[in-house]
């Protein structure tokens, strides 16, 4: 259901108003399901017992009265703990004259003549799963002016369906032009108000001439000449810039569509940030989007913590080290007007526009201290161009919003600069936009966007998509065998990669340097070594990064990925910095696991680099589910045939080990096979495995067939202690849950194993370090650590032990074991919860951590960076020490 089909519904519903049914009818309206309103009518779902109240948990706390004073009546349901206990989203109260309702999530109020809901009726659309995205930096005229305008592009397809790509462009350009007539009446570029009087005034309520008026008014913002129009369309100035360059018919209209003109006309547009509404305006054309509009907005702090390291930290110094210095800041502004910013995945431009204002606002600076400095106090005007800009964007209606989002910028700080300077840029006619283009920027070749030339400067900048190898679509997989075609297992990488490559290799010694929001596992695991060898090297480097932080909004569904900012130039004895939390430090080199060591490419190994034993999945049944039993299975097989507790094991995985789920395998060694087949029941099981294995096309499976009472990979060892490890963990846990289990336990292809295990490695990789390690190298699962045995493990830097070392290391891991079975009652999961980790356990780590650093270095550690920096070295020390022996 779309907006204007809840608008509808609530229009219908007040004509005429039926008291007795107006709730249920209200809550239908929104798409809430007839069988739960029908419940909630019939009092199954209603939780309170008084006449003319409907109490819906979670959803709705309605009353009805007489009373005149409602809002003495919402007061004091707003303070009446009984109700609210039960979270309702919205109280509403009425008289069938006026309204009064609260959003409790938000604090909004409603306050209107009832016959006015259908005005109002975005107020209750979080019943419709469309809740509205907050951010710090956003101004409600973004919101209010994004759901018209999705109202209004709604009604418009109704009466203009669109076929075509081309007939969808046009639509986008159509809608773009509102966009500035709205923005253009309210700031001043126009007469106040004119575009919408104009609407109208002249033309018939019924919107049939409206495409004809339209068509001709964009006719005349293209045309300087004003002696052929009639006089009401000579108030409209002359345009140009290339916005009204192509002639385009304009869509039909309805008596719907033109009243939706106006009244988003009649909103205040002066009031737009052209930084924040590009975003939002792309859920007006993909209503998959609208639910969350807005929610794919990169924040100004976030963006900042893209273009200070990149370029302006480097140029407001310049400000402050010219200061008294009239030349030379002349001269910085001849810089800022050579500057080039480029966003080859730009969206709808907010990266670009926050670029461009900040150029402009240190362009102020300069003039105000020239002024300050100089004895002759000549009028000055801003040389920063739109022309500067550029960018690549796929979509069609984003790359159109980019454009027009920089026209508003644009016009915006020369609003700015007149308060100033008492005189700025006339805003018409436009002068020529950003160089944006659409298109896809992993096939375009960049230098024919944004050529070199050795007056400028450019800079890379943007937020380009993620996409992991798993949830690539068929053109992006094609898109990455495009770039990397000539890289064995590119298909492991993420799809971002494809702009760190082709940057690096644009701006390979060219005046260029870059800088990317991205996922934080294109440094992590496997990719590394598939992507960063041919990035950095003799001639570039990683200058500045953003260690991981999480990359969040406030809307309803919250993006939930860590990010990292990595910048990347040619080489350069400038400093390099390293961004942690609130934490800057200065590094030596930044290396691809964002530590401050060597350029380290840490790849796979069959065999560990330390002195520890072996690590390898566990066992994969490969049975068809014929060889497991879950607890009700195993209870009911035993009750039968008790003989057959004696062919059952505990059989446990990531899953079961860390949420202490119980699942149970058949083992039978071959020196039992005879009596257990004799079982009518494990027989069956037998023979069911050994079809499905016949009928495998893989010949190795197939060959299974014949021992159908085996496992199909066997890595259990009777009489043997072995260590789990989960082989997806949380990152939000200080620990990896690692576990010793009993020698009659078969661990499952799902988890790590070590055989044969001693306490003491169940400590060394339980312990702080190595889960440091672990997050510095491993790959990822979306967000989570996904434990790899033949990076993070093999190639983790033990020094030698010494047996006493081992011994302690083994007193200090039996110690949290010790701990853990005071609190046998909880799952390992909720053990190592860092919101609910017991203190005796966290006292116990600590003192196993206390013991295992001291195995690697008499030095106390000060940081979690000293500690990677630390094995860094340690892994290139022993690594360096088996290639001379070798």
């Amino acid at each position: 259901m779309n907006i204007a089909q809840i608008e509808e519904n609530v229009q219908k519903l007040l004509k005429p108003l039926n008291n007795e049914t107006f709730i249920y009818d209200l809550l239908q309206a929104y798409g809430k399901p007839k069988a739960s309103i029908g419940r909630l009518k019939n009092g199954t779902y209603n939780l309170s017992k008084n006449k003319n109240e409907v109490l819906w948990k979670k959803q709705l706390f309605f009353i009805s009265t007489d009373n005149e004073n409602l809002l003495s009546l919402i007061d004091d349901v707003r303070k009446n703990d009984p109700i609210i206990s039960h979270q309702p989203r919205f109280i509403v109260v009425t008289n069938f004259k006026t309204l009064l309702a609260v959003d409790t999530k938000t604090q909004n109020t409603l306050d209107i003549e009832i016959n006015k809901l259908g005005r109002n009726f975005d107020f209750f659309l979080p019943w419709a799963g469309m809740e509205k995205a907050q951010h710090k930096n956003e101004n409600p005229a973004d919101v209010k002016a994004a759901e018209k305008m999705a109202k209004l592009y709604d009604e418009i397809l109704k009466d203009n369906p669109v076929s075509t790509n081309e007939e969808l462009h046009l639509l986008n350009v159509f809608l773009s032009r509102l966009l500035f007539c709205f923005f253009a009446e309210d700031t001043e570029i126009f007469p106040k108000g004119s575009f919408t009087n104009s609407i109208s005034s002249h033309t018939q309520a019924d919107g049939s001439d409206l495409d004809t008026y339209l068509k001709k008014l964009f006719e005349v913002l293209n045309n300087p000449d004003r002696s052929q129009y009639p006089q009401y369309l000579k108030t409209f100035p002359y345009v140009n810039g290339g916005l009204f360059t192509d002639k385009i018919n304009a869509p039909k209209f309805s008596r719907r569509s033109r009243s939706l003109i106006v009244e988003c006309g009649e909103l205040d547009w002066s009031a737009i940030n052209p930084d924040i509404f590009g975003s939002m305006f792309q859920a007006v054309v993909h209503t998959d989007q609208r639910a969350e509009m807005g929610m794919h907005y990169t924040s100004i702090p976030n963006i900042m913590k893209v273009i200070e390291p990149l370029f302006l930290n480097e140029l407001n110094e310049e400000l402050e080290n010219f200061y008294d210095n009239e030349n030379k800041l002349e001269r910085l502004l001849v810089r800022l007007e050579n500057l080039r910013i480029f966003d080859p995945a730009c969206g709808s431009g907010n990266f670009l526009i926050i670029a461009y204002k900040e150029i402009r606002i240190l362009e102020m600076k300069i003039f105000q201290r020239i002024n300050q400095l100089s004895k002759n106090k000549a009028a000055r005007f801003s040389n920063i161009a739109l022309t500067q800009f550029y960018g690549i964007e796929l979509d069609d209606f984003a790359h159109e919003i980019a454009i027009l989002s920089l026209w508003l910028a644009e016009h915006q700080m020369n609003v700015k600069f007149k308060e100033i300077f008492g005189n700025a840029n006339p805003s018409l006619p436009l002068k020529k936009g950003g160089n944006i283009i659409c298109g896809n920027a992993t096939r375009i070749n960049w230098e024919d966007i944004c050529p070199f030339n050795d007056q400028y400067q450019t800079y890379i900048i943007g937020n380009p998509p993620y996409k992991g190898s798993s949830v690539q679509s068929d053109v992006q997989k094609e898109d990455m065998a495009f770039v990397f075609s000539f890289v064995n297992g590119y298909k492991n990488l993420d799809y971002i990669s494809c702009w760190f490559f082709i940057a690096s290799r644009y701006s390979s010694g060219q005046p260029t340097a870059f800088a990317f929001v991205t996922t934080n596992s294109i440094c992590q695991g496997e990719q590394v070594s598939l992507l960063w060898p041919h990035i950095i090297g003799k001639e570039q480097e990683i200058f500045f990064s953003y260690r991981p932080f999480k990359w969040t909004n406030n809307a309803k569904k919250k993006a939930g990925v860590s990010c990292v900012i990595i910048g990347v130039r040619n080489k350069s004895e400038s400093p390099k910095y390293i961004f942690d939390k609130d934490l800057i430090s200065k590094a030596e080199n930044i290396n691809p696991y964002l530590v401050n060591y060597k350029n380290l490419i840490i790849s796979k190994r069959s065999n560990p680099i330390s002195d520890i034993p072996p690590m390898s999945y566990g066992s994969k049944p490969v049975d068809g589910g014929n060889l497991i039993l879950n607890s009700v299975e195993k209870s009911n097989l035993i009750e039968k045939y008790a003989e057959l507790n004696t062919y059952i094991k505990k059989f446990t995985g990531s899953e079961e080990f860390i949420n202490g789920q119980e699942r149970w395998c058949i083992w039978i060694e071959d020196d039992q096979l005879s009596r257990a087949i004799q079982n009518p029941e494990i027989n069956l099981r037998l023979e069911n495995v050994r079809a499905l294995r016949k009928k495998s096309k893989k010949a190795a499976t197939q060959d299974l067939a014949d021992y159908p009472h085996r496992f199909g990979e066997i890595r259990f060892r009777r009489k043997t202690s072995s260590i789990i490890i989960p082989s997806v963990s949380s990152e939000k846990r200080e620990y990896i849950p690692i576990g010793f289990l009993n020698p009659d336990t078969v661990v499952s292809n799902s988890a790590h194993l070590i055989m044969n295990a001693e306490p003491y490695m169940m400590g060394i990789i339980s312990s702080r370090l190595h889960m440091i390690w672990v997050k510095a190298t491993a790959g990822s699962l979306e967000s989570r650590i996904r434990y790899s045995s033949s990076i993070c493990y093999n190639n983790f830097p033990l020094p030698k032990l010494s047996q006493q070392q081992k011994d302690s290391v083994s007193s200090a891991t039996l110690n949290v074991l010790r701990v853990r079975e005071q609190f046998s009652e909880k799952s390992i999961g909720n053990l190592y919860d860092p919101d609910k980790m017991p203190i005796e356990l966290q006292e116990a780590h600590h003192q196993l951590d206390f013991t295992i650093e001291k195995c690697f270095t008499s030095k106390s550690f000060i940081s979690d960076e000293d500690r990677l920096e630390y094995l860094f070295k340690l892994y290139e020390e022993i690594t360096n020490n088996k290639k001379e022996k070798n």
